[in-house]
């Protein structure tokens, strides 16, 4: 396979000026390490399938993709971070719709699988709604992270009901131990970790149409289930007796920073709830699975909503229709595509037939265990909604809400800033 690491300037004169010497050509995100993993898994499908499949990887790919679509210079096929970018291309008639049969296939062989196929559908430039995306690598944000040992040296068991794990969070407090670390400090998007603690609840107090009427703002963000949902992250983060340094320092503390008091001896907290990408923060040599673990952010029993999963992913998109990205779709489908990034690393996948021994570490498949388990898959809200809610004011929100601000007046305020950009 012909393997362009090229970046910036030179990716994008590829994208645009060479991209029909090509049987097939892919434009996504993904570069470095990541680039040379998705590389290996186009040159299975080019050796299956005889063409010649070209991958370009850029750091500005949001930007650069919609210049080549508007260019008429798209690649046949391009890789989203982002369901909402597809969206805005479906409906300025930039995508192609998948072959009939995917939205079935979906729904049979992916966990949670009308959930993926809701992802991926979106309407047209006449309001006609089809499947446009094939989602592929996905990143699970709904785990709780602890150490096992602390854990043990108190006699305590992994709650497997929020339930439980409020019960627990009390006895901790009681028994004279912090419960969590929780930090929302980063830079420029200080306030992001509280909107996921948000999302993971709006997923265990409602059903996931009420989710979605939130995402669209069909349902107003300063209704009655947002402003619960925002009181529930604070039942955990406004209680001095329940975090790291008192409520104050929540959002104070860089989110980098805040795992640390797990390993502190004696720890500084118990629990950090956070995605799949936390271990990196950890201290050196760190060993998930020995030094630290992760439970599943568990759901209400009570509310008998399933599982549901917050998380994240990517969503391939046919974007300039030939033979072989109908075929790279295909492919897609197959185990096979699944298993080779799954053996490479940091690669989970809800494709409910794929060999689970053929993941590089035991982490990365009990993390896999919760996406196949999940009954409902919900992506990150504040990355659905407009950048000035869901990267703004939703963020900034959150920071006056740990700060002392009442939900109300906060959800309002967001509210106020996303009518402000209609």
């Amino acid at each position: 396979m012909k393997k362009t690491l090229l970046t910036g300037a030179a990716a994008v004169a590829l994208t645009a000026g060479t991209a029909s010497a090509q049987d097939l050509t892919v434009f996504g995100p993904w570069l470095g390490p990541d680039q040379e993993m998705v590389e290996t898994v186009l040159a299975a499908f080019e050796e299956q399938s005889g063409y010649d499949v070209s991958y370009v990887g850029s750091d500005s790919f949001e930007q650069q993709i919609m210049v080549d679509a508007e260019a008429g210079s798209a690649p046949n096929v391009a890789v989203f971070p982002q369901p909402g970018l597809a969206s805005d291309m479906a409906a300025s008639g930039f995508l192609t719709p998948l072959r009939d049969g995917t939205a079935d296939w979906l729904r049979e062989n992916y966990a949670a699988g009308q959930s993926w196929v809701d992802l991926g559908t979106f309407e047209n430039a006449s309001g006609e709604e089809n499947l446009y995306g094939m989602f592929y690598k996905v990143d699970v944000k709904s785990l709780v992270w602890y150490v096992p040992e602390n854990f043990e040296d108190a006699g305590y068991d992994v709650p497997e009901s929020m339930e439980e794990l409020k019960a627990l969070t009390e006895q901790m407090a009681a028994d004279g131990l912090t419960p969590w670390c929780i930090g929302l400090g980063s830079g420029g998007a200080t306030g992001w970790p509280a909107t996921d603690w948000v999302e993971d609840m709006m997923l265990r107090t409602q059903p996931p149409a009420v989710y979605d009427e939130w995402v669209s703002n069909e349902m107003p963000f300063d209704a009655e289930p947002v402003v619960n949902a925002i009181e529930e992250f604070g039942w955990f983060a406004r209680n001095d007796d329940y975090v790291a340094g008192g409520s104050d320092a929540v959002a104070s503390t860089d989110f980098r920073d805040s795992p640390k008091g797990l390993f502190d001896a004696p720890p500084q907290c118990m629990m950090h709830r956070q995605a799949s990408f936390i271990p990196a923060f950890f201290p050196e040599g760190t060993e998930v699975g020995l030094d630290a673990d992760f439970f599943y952010f568990p759901a209400y029993e009570e509310k008998d909503l399933g599982k549901p999963v917050l998380g994240a992913g990517t969503m391939w998109a046919i974007t300039n229709e030939n033979e072989a990205a109908h075929e790279l779709m295909a492919f897609l489908q197959e185990p096979e595509a699944h298993e080779i990034w799954m053996g490479l690393g940091g690669f989970l996948t809800p494709h409910t037939g794929v060999d689970t021994s053929k993941f590089a570490d035991d982490t990365l498949a009990k993390m896999n265990d919760i996406l196949l388990d999940a009954t409902t898959f919900r992506f990150d809200a504040s990355d659905l909604m407009p950048g000035g809610v869901g990267a703004g004011s939703f963020w900034t929100g959150m920071v006056d809400y740990a700060g002392g601000a009442e939900a109300e007046a906060v959800a309002s305020d967001i509210q106020d800033s996303w009518d402000s950009l209609k």
